[in-house]
């Protein structure tokens, strides 16, 4: 299937603007302008804005704490990101939930979870909840391949696959579960040969490129809301940065970092679209609005005021208690 130029023209603006939003946090942190705590996902943006444009709006999503480019693909303000990574009120949940727990219902960012393999078994209620309203909606998972050595994933697995569940689980493969070479954790060597043992298509991509993301996405997609059941899409990539900032990456060969950062996935978008034929002018723009987009976003959450302790039992109980503290 080949994409519209306007499709790919929004992946190649999520991408930079994802890429942008990691650069800016890296940059700030190291410079002392501010200070947060954040898992870089750097190198994985294609995965993300692929998911971006194949997801519809009321489609839900279920991420983890590396998910900075998952929230921006699915549409959370830039406002509300950083927010959360740097307690300020303009947080999606108001500063109060930092970095590894942002969520943007509206969005139908349903969860972002600290806790690996975390997020499968919710996903699963999701997308049972789904099934059983009649609605025409997929939930897709999104995690490392750490993840895929869990209990909760294989009880999620088993569990969305014997039920013709309408979810799809994406595997961001970067070769690294935190800080453990793949290889050294599990004996397959593609993790999408996991899926056989569900009962479930395992299918496995190139994580770098978008285009091949969005394919597997849409068959899947389809696939789900059509009753068939759930997927498992690996997208093979890589962390162009530590587990967490400030991680010198002792364990990963140098000569393996610099061959994954010769194929950064956002200069090879952008070439393939030159060869399309969109100008330098045209691509110049979009890289210089996500740097405008992001500069301002960063602006107005560092203007923003700290939660005040009148937030401290507020989203806590569903009738909140009121009591001095």
């Amino acid at each position: 299937m080949t994409e519209s130029q306007e499709t790919q023209r929004r992946i190649y603006e999520l991408m930079v603007l994802m890429k942008a939003a990691d650069d800016r946090l890296s940059k700030g942190i190291g410079t002392g302008e501010f200070m947060c705590v954040y898992w870089p996902s750097r190198g994985q943006e294609a995965i993300a804005a692929a998911m971006g444009v194949a997801l519809r709006p009321d489609d839900q999503l279920v991420t983890t704490y590396r998910g900075l480019h998952d929230l921006i693909g699915k549409g959370v303000p830039l406002e509300e990101i950083y927010g959360e990574m740097m307690g300020r009120t303009t947080g999606a949940s108001r500063g109060k939930g930092g970095t590894m727990h942002i969520a943007k219902p509206e969005q139908g960012v349903m969860l972002s979870t600290g806790i690996v393999g975390a997020g499968p078994p919710v996903a699963v209620g999701l997308a049972l909840s789904a099934k059983r309203k009649g609605l025409d909606r997929v939930t897709v998972v999104s995690f490392g391949d750490g993840a895929t050595n869990t209990g909760s994933f294989h009880e999620a697995a088993n569990m969305a696959a014997l039920w013709d569940l309408p979810i799809v689980f994406v595997c961001q493969n970067n070769l690294y579960a935190e800080m453990t070479p793949t290889s050294d954790t599990m004996k397959l060597e593609h993790v999408a040969d996991r899926a056989a043992g569900y009962g479930m298509p395992g299918v496995r991509v190139d994580g770098n490129d978008p285009l091949a993301v969005k394919a597997a996405l849409d068959e899947a997609l389809q696939r789900a809301r059509s009753g068939a059941g759930p997927t498992f899409i690996e997208c093979v990539t890589f962390r162009f940065r530590g587990h967490y900032f400030g991680d010198r990456m002792p364990y990963i060969p140098s000569e393996q970092l610099a061959a994954a950062m010769a194929a950064d996935p956002v200069p090879r978008f952008r070439e393939h679209l030159a060869a399309a034929g969109v100008g330098p002018d045209e691509l110049d723009r979009v890289d210089n609005e996500a740097l405008a987009a992001v500069e301002s976003a960063l602006q107005t959450v560092m203007s923003a005021d700290a939660p005040s302790i009148d937030e401290l039992d507020q989203d806590v109980y569903a009738a909140p208690l009121k009591h001095p503290v």
